[in-house]
């Protein structure tokens, strides 16, 4: 199943504030993508990433992003969502 993951963070994130964590942030995320349970990442300023999760289920999704080192520090949360194909396009293809 695919999983956005939002970010929502839980404090004023300032470069002061993310130093200590991003060293290790940084490669937990890279080794989520490696290991395939992130597909896809990007950034929205002053908010944080947004992942495409290809997940189980959203208890796995939550599970793994409860691993991040700013989960962890209280500095961050995500909000799931899960996401699919666009079923009403199907209503554009004529039925045979």
């Amino acid at each position: 199943m695919k999983v956005m993951a939002i970010a929502v963070p839980q404090v004023a994130l300032t470069p002061d504030v993310l130093k200590p964590y991003m060293s290790d942030e940084v490669p937990h995320t890279l080794q989520l993508y490696l290991d395939g349970k992130v597909e896809q990442f990007w950034f929205v300023e002053k908010s944080g990433p947004i992942f495409l999760m290809n997940v189980e289920s959203i208890d796995q999704a939550k599970a793994t992003i409860n691993t991040l080192p700013l989960v962890t520090a209280g500095l961050m949360a995500y909000d799931l969502k899960p996401v699919g194909p666009l079923i009403p396009l199907g209503r554009l293809i004529p039925q045979a």
